[in-house]
């Protein structure tokens, strides 16, 4: 009887022990999984983490390469296209600044609530955000540069304009001057000379009752303009002629071809045409 209530004891024992070997079993499935889904989440929080932080290394990098393209230097700035470019360049890296500073400030936000806490990743958003401040004061300055630039250009621009109204006034009053000097000086070295028959000049008015140009009814179309510092010759195609308007003797001479026709020769222009800067000439 004994033996019989051992062994049913010992049975028992067996049997409690068993079931809970498998409630221990089943409790650390459910806590290993649940740490792997901690971890698995905690992977992909870091991922996203580390993914913002390349996004906003990438920003920087692009924000490098479009300041080494700008050059403010005067060859490239006088050059319109140029100077748009460098403004372009410029709208780039603030717009590029801009981004980065939304995305450092979404960094800080998301790695303040995560459970993910690194004191190294922490420091390395505290050196985004001093290189940001840094950029932003550069870019500040280029912006001033770009600004005086524009202005000096402004200034040159209507200062070559202002200049180019100057030189076209000059050139205006220069030509005006020119166009009187010359009017002038034609005025000085113009005489009008006609030849013609008794009758003709008659015809004329040119001639009237023994009188040479005695009104202002004479048909000036009738003779003829020269300047007296180049015509110094006149054919007259007769044999015979007589000046009838009065002109210094020993200024000028009538000289015979080999036809016998006479050519007036004015020897000394000045005193020629001293007393009338008209010539009247009788042929016959």
């Amino acid at each position: 009887m004994k033996k019989v209530v051992l062994f049913s004891l010992c049975a028992a024992a067996v049997l409690a022990s068993c079931n809970n070997a498998g409630q221990n079993k089943d409790a650390l499935k459910l806590q290993n999984d649940s740490l792997m889904i901690e971890l698995s989440n905690r992977d992909a929080e870091l991922d996203e983490i580390m993914g913002a932080f390349n996004e906003i290394q990438e920003g920087f990098r692009e924000i490098n390469e479009a300041e080494n393209r700008v050059d403010l230097t005067g060859d490239a700035i006088e050059n319109k296209s140029s100077a748009d470019k460098i403004k372009e360049d410029i709208r780039f890296i603030s717009e590029k600044l801009k981004s980065n500073r939304e995305q450092i400030a979404k960094l800080e936000e998301q790695l303040k609530n995560s459970n993910y806490q690194s004191a190294q990743l922490k420091k390395a958003i505290k050196n985004l955000t001093a290189q940001l401040e840094e950029k932003q004061r550069q870019i500040e300055t280029l912006q001033a540069e770009l600004a005086s630039k524009n202005i000096r250009i402004a200034e040159l621009d209507e200062a070559v304009s202002d200049l180019n109204k100057n030189v076209d006034q000059l050139t205006a009053e220069n030509e005006a001057k020119t166009k009187t000097v010359a009017a002038q000086d034609k005025a000085l070295n113009t005489a009008w000379y006609v030849f013609g028959t008794k009758s003709e000049l008659k015809d004329q008015k040119i001639l009237n009752r023994g009188d040479v140009l005695k009104d202002n009814e004479f048909n000036k179309d009738y003779f003829t303009e020269i300047d007296i510092r180049k015509d110094k010759e006149i054919k007259l195609y007769s044999k015979r002629a007589t000046l009838l308007t009065t002109h210094p003797a020993g200024s000028y001479e009538l000289a015979k071809d080999d036809k016998g026709q006479l050519t007036l020769k004015i020897t000394n222009p000045n005193q020629f045409w001293s007393v009338s800067r008209y010539l009247v000439i009788q042929v016959r």
